[in-house]
């Protein structure tokens, strides 16, 4: 005898399939398509970067006045730009991740909710709020430090030999208030990767006679650790294209230096371009936009580390 083949039969879950993967084809088109704009957007601002400002790396000399050529007129504005990101970072990484494990493990659930609220809710706060605040009120409540500084650590070049501002706006002070506006970035970023870290990790080093500290350091940190870098290095890119609370707070000076306390520094180079691309003649513009293509570049290059360092940390977690 000879079996006859069956007709294949659909049921409802076939049918129910060419919708859902129609939508999954859907939302593919749109996914790639909003990657790839975002490709050439960074690609058109950097061609825009390089076209406008080829004029300002190449003018005459007395266009980099008080300067004689360009590296010369943008080392200190990187200088002061990495000083001031490097203050805002050693100050608010340290509180970001105390925050960030005190909301996600140590705090009752309704405190917790209520501290996440209030971190989110400074990242709201605008920059020019921090600037004027940072002017007006903070410099004169750090002066006292800044003296400090000098008179116990003169003999570091960031602390001395010239002497202390005597109103407190300083690099210091200008890093202090990046430090508080990077705060809720990366205590929010800390604070989720904390969260997911896997249940049972956590509840088998308490299991094996762990202390919640020791938890916390053998089974969340290496578990959040490319998240945590991750949120370090976004908030580093906000601290190095921070503009109007540097420039409101910076007492500027050409030279450059190291000494962050000092009554004057050069300022980063989002202040400068601020702070002078409006009155500028067309050269000096084109020279200003040379340094936002340098400060582009530093920027790519830093979130370019970030997500290197982060899927060097994945992938030694799935090892």
């Amino acid at each position: 005898m000879t079996a006859t083949a069956s007709p294949e039969r659909t049921g409802p879950h076939d049918t129910a399939s060419r919708p859902s993967r129609r939508g999954d084809r859907t939302f593919e088109g749109i996914v790639r398509v909003a990657a790839f704009t975002i490709l050439v957007s960074l690609v058109a601002v950097f061609i825009f970067l390089a076209i406008e400002g080829w004029v300002g790396l190449t003018a005459d000399p007395s266009t980099y006045e008080p300067f004689t050529s360009f590296i010369t007129y943008i080392t200190p504005l990187v200088v002061s730009t990495l000083l001031a990101s490097a203050i805002a970072l050693i100050v608010a990484v340290p509180f970001a991740i105390a925050v960030a494990l005190f909301i996600s493990h140590y705090a009752p659930r309704r405190l917790a909710a209520v501290l996440a609220y209030l971190v989110d809710l400074l990242a709201a706060v605008p920059s020019v709020v921090f600037g004027l605040w940072g002017g007006r009120y903070l410099a004169a409540y750090l002066q006292p430090l800044h003296v400090w500084l000098h008179a116990h650590f003169g003999f570091l070049p960031f602390f001395g030999p010239e002497p202390p501002s005597p109103n407190g706006r300083s690099l210091f002070t200008a890093g202090i208030v990046l430090a508080i506006m990077i705060l809720p970035i990366i205590t929010a970023i800390s604070r989720e990767v904390f969260a997911q870290t896997p249940r049972l990790h956590e509840e088998a080093a308490l299991a094996l006679g762990a202390t919640r500290w020791e938890m916390i350091r053998y089974a969340v940190f290496p578990y959040a650790r490319s998240g945590m870098v991750s949120g370090v290095m976004l908030g580093l890119g906000r601290a190095l294209g921070e503009t109007m609370a540097v420039a409101m707070v910076l007492a500027t000076t050409p030279n450059t230096t190291l000494n962050v306390i000092g009554v004057a520094s050069p300022p980063t180079i989002a202040a400068n371009i601020a702070l002078n691309y409006k009155e500028s003649t067309p050269e000096r513009q084109s020279l200003l936009i040379a340094t936002g293509l340098v400060l582009f570049v530093v920027t790519f290059l830093v979130n370019f580390a970030a997500r290197w360092i982060a899927g060097r940390s994945a992938r030694r977690m799935d090892r």
